[in-house]
């Protein structure tokens, strides 16, 4: 399991990641699961998603694969319906999951933006409506939304991507407004992260320079350090980018 300069305990947590079976989300969970969290590791990525499941486990980890789109709100629902049957419920919750299509916007196809624009934003709003409300009622948890530089400043052939993360920074911003109303012990914290080596931008860009990228590593850090933060505080919005960012700010 990943190990984190950031100390916190989360023995008898339990998280939920999604897309946690490689990259970014494979960063966190690792990190999650080293600090004692039982991990539910959401993906539709099943393999990668099991053997990431029985690396930990074998490790002393704890962490479980759970089939999810986040794109249908009943699979959604029916997670939480599930753990509120087994008298679980989700501590930690990470909105990971996300996907793009790079093109130019006059070569796009209707079914490509509802795709990311459904995945990156209506997914996550989905988790949260679940979470959140849960949260409430247990008076305490933590969600992280990942976000992206898209969300503050664009380039070209990334508009439904841009759309996608701008909202979902913008609701992670309400969200944070009505916890700290309403309930001072629900953290809320968006992650700007800027490029990283991850199979999300390899895959697609095979000939990407790595030294303009950073290790999805780091910012599987900053999603711990956002829930080390003491009692009374709360990391709203964390940036993590590379040294040599062109995208920021």
């Amino acid at each position: 399991m990943g190990s984190s300069g950031v100390r916190v305990d989360l023995r008898g947590r339990q998280a939920l990641v999604t897309g946690g079976a490689r990259g970014l989300g494979a960063s966190i969970v690792r990190r999650l699961a080293g600090a004692g969290a039982s991990v539910l590791v959401a993906d539709v990525r099943k393999e990668l998603a099991r053997e990431l499941c029985d690396e930990l486990n074998g490790d002393g980890g704890e962490a479980r694969f759970v089939e999810l789109d986040v794109r249908d709100p009943d699979a959604v629902a029916g997670v939480f319906r599930e753990l509120d049957g087994a008298g679980q419920g989700v501590d930690v919750l990470v909105n990971n999951a996300a996907v793009d299509v790079s093109k130019p916007i006059e070569h796009l196809t209707a079914e490509e933006v509802t795709r990311v624009v459904q995945t990156n934003l209506l997914g996550p709003v989905y988790l949260c409506l679940e979470a959140y409300r849960r949260m409430i009622a247990r008076g305490g948890g933590h969600i992280v939304n990942i976000l992206s530089t898209a969300a503050n400043r664009t380039w070209t052939e990334a508009g439904p991507y841009a759309a996608g993360k701008s909202g979902l920074r913008a609701f992670t911003h309400t969200l944070f407004k009505e916890a700290q109303r309403d309930c001072p012990g629900i953290g809320v914290t968006g992650v700007v992260a800027g490029g990283m080596e991850t199979p999300f931008i390899m895959d697609r860009f095979p000939d990407s320079d790595v030294s303009m990228l950073q290790s999805p590593d780091v910012v599987a850090d900053a999603v711990m350090y956002a829930l080390s933060v003491p009692e009374g505080s709360v990391a709203g919005e964390i940036v993590v980018v590379p040294r040599r960012e062109p995208s920021w700010p």
